[in-house]
């Protein structure tokens, strides 16, 4: 007796198949920036230093955590959508808009500078899914998006407001 065959189930939610593999391609850029400002959040956490040093070390482990806690919504939804979340180094650095850490840990300010650069960048990420993520009524998605909006908004205007003189 032949064995059957591993089949992958179809998915079938209400959304074509174009579109949830657009929509999981633009999920995989999300969640590739946003585990890529979480170690750059976790690294300035570990190595800030200044006049500053207690209130930036509790914001940033305060920040990192929060990215932390996201990075698992985001590689579920996108396998709810029926594709493989990406998780290699290799591969969130090929798909993340965030450029690595620099080498020497920069000065608390400037680690501000780059936190919030970072912020802007995901927001943007994900703001530029929405669309499609709404034309295609995908709601679930639609919602998690302005979740992560609104967080990473949020984050870099608490940052933002560090730099006012």
């Amino acid at each position: 007796m032949a064995k059957p065959k591993n089949k992958v189930p179809i998915v079938d939610i209400g959304i074509a198949e174009k579109d949830r593999s657009a929509i999981a391609d633009g999920l995989n850029a999300l969640l590739a920036d946003t585990y890529t400002l979480y170690l750059t959040t976790h690294n300035f956490h570990w190595n800030v230093t200044g006049p500053m040093f207690n209130t930036l070390h509790t914001m940033f482990m305060e920040q990192y955590t929060e990215l932390w806690n996201a990075v698992d919504p985001v590689a579920e939804r996108v396998r709810a959508l029926g594709f493989p979340a990406q998780g290699s180094y290799r591969q969130f650095g090929e798909l993340s808009s965030l450029a690595d850490v620099p080498a020497t840990p920069p000065k608390a300010m400037e680690m501000v500078r780059i936190l919030v650069a970072g912020h802007e960048a995901v927001a943007r990420t994900a703001r530029k899914l929405f669309p499609l993520a709404d034309k295609a009524h995908d709601e679930p998605t639609a919602d998690l998006l302005t979740q992560r909006l609104a967080v990473h908004e949020q984050s870099a205007w608490m940052l933002r407001s560090l730099l006012e003189e």
